[in-house]
This record gives C-alpha cells, sequence and structure tokens, in this order.
C-alpha cells in the first residue's frame, strides 16, 4: 500500500520533469545545428537564414493545423504580410532598427491573422481550404495591385536595417542575419514550448478531437481557435520580417500559393501536431531540395516528390514523428 503510494506521488511529478528535459534537449540540439551549419556552410548562409524564415512559417502553420486541427493552403499570406509590414516601415517611413521591423511583422502577421481566422472559421473541412485559397489568391492580387506601396511585381526594395544593438552590422556574407535569425528562432520555439502545454494549448487540442464536447463543457472553440491564428500569425510575421531584413527585398513569391503548399508538405514531412517536427521537415526538404536541384536540374522535381511519397507511405507520422514513435515503443518494451 505504502509503495503504491508513493508511485501514485511521485509519477505527477515525473512527467513535467521530463518535458523540461526534453525542452533543454531540444533548444540544445537546435543551438547545436545552428552552429555546426555556421561552420559547415559558411559561404551560404543566405540558405541558412532563409531556412529558419521558413521553419517559423511552418510552425506557425503547425500551430493551427496541427494541434487546431485546422485545414488550411494559405498560410503564406501571413508570411507575406509580416515581410511587407516590416519592408514598407523601412523602405516609406525610414524605420531602420532591426528589432522594431520585426515587432512591425509581428504586428503585420498578427493581423493578417486575424483577418484570415474570422473567414476561415467559417466553414469546416473542404470549404475551409477554399477560402484559404481565395486568401491568399486575394493578399497576392492585392499587394500587386498597391505597388505604390509594395513595388507590385518588381519587389518592394530600399529596405535596410541598423546594425542589431548599434554593434553588429548586416554585412554581405549574411553572419549577422544568421544569428539574428538563429536568436529569433530559438526565442520563439521557447515560447511556443510553452504555449502549446498551457491550458489554452490543452484545449485547443481538445477542440482538435472534439470541438462539440469542449462547445458543452462552456468553453468557445471559435474564439479559442481566432485566439490560436493570431498567434500563428504573430509567428508566421516574425518569420516574414526576418525573410525581409535578410535580403532587404520583399517580392510577391512571399505571397504565393506554392509557398503555402510547400510549408505544408514540410509540416506533413516532419509530423504535424510537434514543433519539433516542424523543424526538421522544414530543414530536409529544404536542404534536400537546394541539393538535388543543384546536382540534377533537369529532374530534381521527380527527386522531391520520390521523397515525399516514401515518406508518406512509409512514415505516415512524418520522419520525426514516425522516429519519435519508434523510439518510445523500444523505452516501453520490457527488458
Amino acid at each position: 500500500m505504502s509503495t503504491s503510494q508513493s508511485v501514485q506521488h511521485h509519477a505527477p511529478l515525473a512527467a513535467p520533469h521530463r518535458s523540461v528535459s526534453k525542452d533543454f534537449a531540444g533548444v540544445a540540439v537546435i543551438i547545436a545545428i545552428a552552429i555546426l551549419g555556421y561552420f559547415v556552410f559558411p559561404d551560404n548562409l543566405a540558405l541558412l537564414t532563409r531556412i529558419i524564415g521558413i521553419a517559423l512559417l511552418v510552425l506557425s502553420l503547425d500551430l493551427v493545423t496541427g494541434y487546431c486541427g485546422v485545414a488550411t493552403l494559405g498560410h503564406a499570406a501571413l508570411f507575406g504580410s509580416g515581410a511587407y509590414a516590416a519592408g514598407i516601415v523601412s523602405a516609406h517611413y525610414g524605420v531602420t532598427d532591426p528589432l522594431l521591423m520585426a515587432l512591425v511583422g509581428i504586428i503585420g502577421g498578427a493581423v493578417a491573422g486575424l483577418v484570415c481566422g474570422i473567414v476561415i472559421l467559417r466553414a469546416h473541412g473542404l470549404p475551409q481550404l477554399v477560402l484559404s485559397i481565395a486568401l491568399i489568391h486575394l493578399f497576392h492580387e492585392f499587394a500587386n495591385k498597391a505597388s505604390s506601396w509594395t513595388g507590385g511585381s518588381d519587389g518592394l526594395s530600399g529596405i535596410s536595417a541598423d546594425p542589431v544593438f548599434g554593434y553588429f552590422e548586416f554585412d554581405l556574407y549574411g553572419q549577422t542575419a544568421y544569428v539574428f535569425g538563429v536568436c529569433l528562432l530559438v526565442l520563439i520555439f521557447i515560447l511556443l514550448r510553452f504555449l502549446v502545454r498551457s491550458p489554452f494549448g490543452m484545449l485547443c487540442r481538445g477542440i482538435k478531437e472534439d470541438p462539440i464536447r469542449i462547445k458543452a463543457m462552456g468553453a468557445s472553440p471559435k474564439a479559442a481557435l481566432i485566439k490560436m491564428y493570431v498567434i500563428s500569425g504573430a509567428v508566421a510575421g516574425v518569420g516574414g520580417a526576418l525573410n525581409a531584413i535578410s535580403t532587404q527585398v520583399v517580392g510577391l513569391d512571399s505571397l504565393s500559393f506554392t509557398l503555402s503548399a510547400e510549408s505544408l508538405v514540410m509540416l506533413v514531412l516532419g509530423g504535424t501536431g510537434s514543433l519539433f517536427g516542424a523543424l526538421a521537415g522544414t530543414v530536409i526538404f529544404m536542404l534536400f531540395e537546394d541539393y538535388v536541384s543543384a546536382a540534377n536540374p533537369f529532374h530534381w522535381l521527380t527527386m522531391v516528390g520520390v521523397l515525399l511519397i516514401a515518406v508518406v507511405l512509409f512514415a505516415p507520422k512524418g520522419l520525426y514523428g514516425t522516429s519519435a514513435n519508434f523510439f518510445k515503443q523500444r523505452r516501453e518494451i520490457p527488458r
């Protein structure tokens, strides 16, 4: 009896301890991979910075799709809104502080998330996909027509950023932009880990599983999902702002349907409903795409297609999700 009570008393304490340890290990792995990338690809830091920006987009998509179950193919609208917001305040209003530009990107992405959330959440299932596709095309066309602000099809240029904290200049080698991006990614990843494990995060998971029961318990699924959409927009907006700061130009491709579809592919590749899976899918997809397109410029899309088919058939939970599930089952096997 005493042993049973002791096990029951310590079991609830063990789970949070394991979660915190996993978080520390995850952050340590992210930093270690970032340092490794800095030294392994010193001449291609622009690509790595681009990967970080897209990783923030995929993380934001995971919040609404992986954790809330909202179907969308227009999430690049949030990323592009953040990029254009940061670019416009720099090119037209002379705001060149990178931290302030990132903040403006957060606001731009959050506003776009609010608009998209209100529209998309009026439907369910396939109609949600149709609305999301319509929204990304509307955002794209609006940016194209507002050429006096966005540069239209020529892109928004004239963007500049001051040195970070007045000391670290954005150089041609992309070193400062890369370190700046890594710091943003680590900070946001830590915040999102707290978010998804918070009561609000658990509420969103419950809405994904059974929205009717959540509503019967007195909660408002739609209000919670709109809040998550705004948070998702803020995360995507940071990615867009980082892209604007690092490249000093914003093009219509940041609001493209192609980017939205690719971000969903990256999420499925890594594993939905997992922040680690979103990061893993982004890194694997973009590095693989860069490598095969350089190795075989004529048939690289075929190789990317083969990879995706293989993952869907043999790793339905994504590369990270399937691997994590495998090792979890191995630990549970009695020895």
